[in-house]
């Protein structure tokens, strides 16, 4: 049980605290991984690496090679679907024309 009536805390508690802050700090120092179901991560990703490739000149197949190529990457090939490029698509387009 935590004991709410003390203000210290014991060193189990600020080694876990530290270990959660340096975690997050390391994430933020790298690309996230991306898999094909992180639609949204897949294209802030693309928006930040081929920031002149419009979505509407980029088709199924070379979507696939662009992601794939993107630092994080970490899915496999063979899971991705015409229906997940079609909302990454998608979403790239809504982004690209919102800014």
């Amino acid at each position: 049980m935590f004991d709410f009536d003390n203000n210290s805390t014991n060193p189990s508690q600020s080694t876990i605290l530290m270990g959660v802050a340096s975690r997050a700090n390391a994430l933020s120092d790298h690309e996230p991984e991306l898999y094909w179901d992180s639609t949204y991560a897949i294209v802030v990703s693309l928006m930040e690496h081929y920031p002149d490739r419009p979505p509407t000149e980029v088709g199924l197949e070379e979507l696939v090679t662009l992601v794939e190529s993107l630092p994080g990457y970490r899915d496999d090939s063979a899971l991705v679907n015409e229906q997940l490029l079609m909302d990454i698509l998608t979403v790239w387009y809504e982004e690209a024309t919102t800014l």
